[in-house]
């Protein structure tokens, strides 16, 4: 199994009446400001283990698991809204930055959740790394009723028990199950993972099945329509400067088949004052999985001024 050079202290931080489960590696520093990173959708704080271990120098790192991720309560809700994970991150910032400001990462819904968070904090960020946080293809104002409807059916799914994620009798399944969906991952950080993005749970009949640890309630669709001029508005109010970091894989092209393109991402970034797009090779979309010391050595270098 992969063995942590920079191993995470845990502990626990009261937001919003939740319980947040934050992982922290290194110590506050009055030279540097913390670098707090936010993972994505289905995935957990510990999954930038592997970014942190391939960091040429210590720093202070704070990375939490997303309400309903991780170990992360979701309170008792059953539908997941963007505007709630920028105001849980700014309870966060309170608590480990004060009047700081961060170099922030995120990626992929934590990309997401980052870039609108330095749109409506901008004073907040000192630097921002976007990892494969795209967005969303355009949704037309006529397609409402349908989501809407949509939205509705999967809750009521979700309440019949419709939605529950894959348990498994071993956690070594869960790890095939990482290496399935992500084939670049090797068996040692599989294994390493699936001990964290997992939890062995009894069954009424006196057994124990290994549980992803997220809510399936992150799996309903947001009832809203993704508006484009919105979040170029959120784009066009960040203050820092951000890196924008792809992977060699093209994710929007295997997700969207031409509704949504890398063409259609850039050109929103030019409502971000400025940014600069970089990229990394032999990776796919969990590129921090597949290539942690050239994602290391980006941020490393992007926030070293």
């Amino acid at each position: 199994m992969y063995q942590a050079l920079r191993p995470s202290r845990s502990e626990f931080v009261p937001v919003r009446h939740l319980s947040y489960h934050v992982r922290l590696w290194g110590r506050p520093s009055a030279d540097r400001p913390p670098l707090v990173m936010m993972h994505g959708w289905m995935d957990v704080a510990a999954s930038w283990q592997f970014v942190v271990d391939a960091l040429a120098e210590d720093r202070f790192v704070v990375a939490a698991d997303w309400r309903g991720f991780g170990l992360t309560d979701g309170g008792t809700v059953d539908n997941y809204w963007m505007p709630d994970y920028l105001a849980d991150l700014d309870w966060l910032l309170d608590h480990y930055a004060g009047d700081t400001p961060v170099d922030l990462v995120g990626h992929s819904m934590g990309g997401n959740a980052v870039m609108q968070y330095a749109g409506v904090r901008p004073q907040r960020v000192r630097r921002l790394v976007n990892l494969e946080g795209f967005g969303m293809p355009v949704l037309k104002p006529e397609q409402a009723p349908e989501r809407f409807g949509k939205w509705i059916d999967e809750i009521k799914r979700l309440h019949r028990g419709e939605m529950a994620l894959a348990a498994y009798p071993a956690v070594d399944g869960v790890a095939r199950r990482l290496m399935k969906t992500n084939p670049r991952l090797s068996q040692d950080k599989a294994d390493w993972l699936a001990a964290h993005w997992s939890a062995a749970r009894p069954t009424a009949e006196g057994e124990q099945r290994w549980e992803i640890l997220g809510d399936p309630a992150h799996k309903i669709i947001n009832a809203n329509l993704f508006r484009v001029d919105e979040m170029l508005a959120l784009y066009a109010a960040i203050r820092a400067p951000l890196l924008a970091v792809e992977a060699s894989d093209d994710s929007l092209g295997r997700w969207w088949k031409g509704r949504y393109t890398l063409d259609e991402y850039h050109e929103r970034l030019k409502s971000v004052p400025d940014a600069r797009i970089a990229r990394v090779e032999d990776a796919g979309h969990m590129l921090h999985h597949d290539q942690p010391a050239a994602v290391a050595r980006l941020i490393e270098e992007f926030t070293a001024a």
